[in-house]
């Protein structure tokens, strides 16, 4: 049923917008992200559903399954398989940002990820690690350390998909608080100073946002 009334939503005009922002699949129907939105709530959380969406390899099915399926049940062997998977983008940016940043296993995920070969799947360790800065409020600052010792480590990979993440995640650790961001900007410093494009245009494009007024205020005001 899910699966029909997406068909029915798709159009040319959606799917040539997809395309133009990079999000490219072997199956797609073309419909908007505000669609698959409200057909997840109206569905809610669905374990069952979500496997099933996933296994028809539609591109809105599987933003569908990210967004219903239950947290608590993800295993770490549907993540590496979901993750082995991701054709784009979106579906990697999707399913690291609203379900697998919740499970249990989240760190141990953007450690393995974190200098595997395939694009997306280490796109997926930079983007949750982006995504832990935001959802896991108790956290400590140490795996956010590690993190930043993952992004220098990783920096120099100048796949677009990959550098674009990397940089994704130092920017988002840099503004989580005043002694990450003192980290952060150490790190993009010393990228900044690199005799290679990659690590050397995350470093430059970190520093902007990490030394602008509008963070420092933000740092600010998290500290009272």
């Amino acid at each position: 049923m899910a699966l029909r009334w997406l068909e029915r939503r798709g159009s040319k005009k959606n799917r040539d917008g997809m395309a133009r922002y990079g999000i490219v699949a072997e199956k797609v129907f073309g419909v908007s992200m505000g669609s698959m939105q409200s057909l997840a709530r109206k569905l809610g959380k669905d374990h069952k559903l979500a496997a099933a969406l996933w296994r028809t390899g539609w591109y809105e099915a599987r933003m569908l399954a990210t967004m219903v399926d239950d947290p608590g049940r993800v295993t770490p062997a549907q993540m590496e398989r979901w993750a082995k998977s991701f054709e784009n983008w979106a579906v990697c940016d999707t399913a690291t940002f609203v379900l697998f940043d919740r499970t249990p296993y989240a760190w141990a995920m953007v450690r393995s990820w974190a200098g595997r070969k395939e694009e997306f799947v280490k796109r997926a360790a930079f983007a949750m690690l982006a995504s832990l800065t935001i959802h896991d409020k108790a956290a400590p600052d140490a795996p956010f350390i590690l993190g930043l010792s993952l992004i220098e480590r990783e920096a120099g990979d100048g796949r677009n998909y990959v550098k674009k993440s990397v940089n994704w995640a130092l920017r988002s650790i840099g503004k989580r608080n005043l002694a990450l961001h003192r980290r952060a900007v150490a790190v993009a410093k010393r990228l900044a100073k690199s005799a290679d494009p990659t690590p050397r245009w995350i470093g430059k494009d970190a520093l902007r946002e990490l030394t602008s007024p509008a963070v420092a205020r933000r740092l600010a005001r998290k500290q009272r």
